[in-house]
């Protein structure tokens, strides 16, 4: 057993939130918001962090199948350079939320900090996708469908790696970005190159 609570408060309608891609240089944030099924079990989801992307490949038809409601968003980088990351992250949850056809009682953040949602009550939660299950499925899908889009992107510009990156600030990736410069899907207001270069090649 995984050991992560089925709910928050019981006999409550709840969805879990959580966003992946908060500390990319490139790409968008993803978050996702889903609602579980009373008695929804499954031995293998947990923290998305935790689990090998196979299993995470495993996991999402499962979560979609059994969902009783999922939404997923996608925040670009030009918002995220607009609004800042927290805020985009903030704004990635609550589009998710909007596309739910159940509407919940309860949100359950993964994290310490949100901005309200108009008539939803919200609990933040510091680790919460290793806590909770709707939380940690929420996760699941978030990191799913934010490294298929990175794959994606990356069969357009194949000299950063985000095949294997994600976007995340690989040493790989940022000294592509110091050999070619970034390109459109690069955060601009994000630090893409360390202050001293030379310790990308020690």
């Amino acid at each position: 057993m995984s050991g992560l609570l089925p709910y928050f408060k019981k006999g409550q309608i709840e969805a879990g939130c959580d966003e992946a891609g908060r500390g990319c240089l490139a790409g968008p944030v993803v978050a996702a918001a889903v609602i579980l099924p009373k008695g929804f079990k499954n031995n293998l989801l947990n923290d998305s962090k935790k689990l090998t992307e196979s299993q995470r490949n495993k996991l999402r038809p499962i979560i979609e199948k059994e969902a009783l409601s999922y939404g997923i968003s996608f925040v670009d980088e030009k918002e995220i350079d607009q609004i800042n990351i927290l805020n985009a992250s903030f704004t990635a949850m609550h589009r998710a939320v909007d596309q739910l056809s159940t509407t919940p009682e309860m949100l359950l953040i993964d994290g310490n900090r949100f901005n309200p949602y108009t008539g939803i009550k919200h609990e933040c939660i510091i680790k919460g996708d290793g806590k909770y299950l709707s939380i940690a499925a929420a996760s699941v899908l978030a990191k799913t469908y934010r490294d298929e889009l990175m794959e994606q992107l990356d069969e357009e510009f194949p000299v950063y790696d985000w095949k294997k990156n994600k976007g995340y600030p690989t040493k790989k990736h940022r000294i592509a970005i110091l050999n070619h410069g970034d390109c459109k899907y690069h955060r601009k207001t994000f630090r893409l190159l360390p202050e001293n270069q030379l310790s990308l090649f020690e």
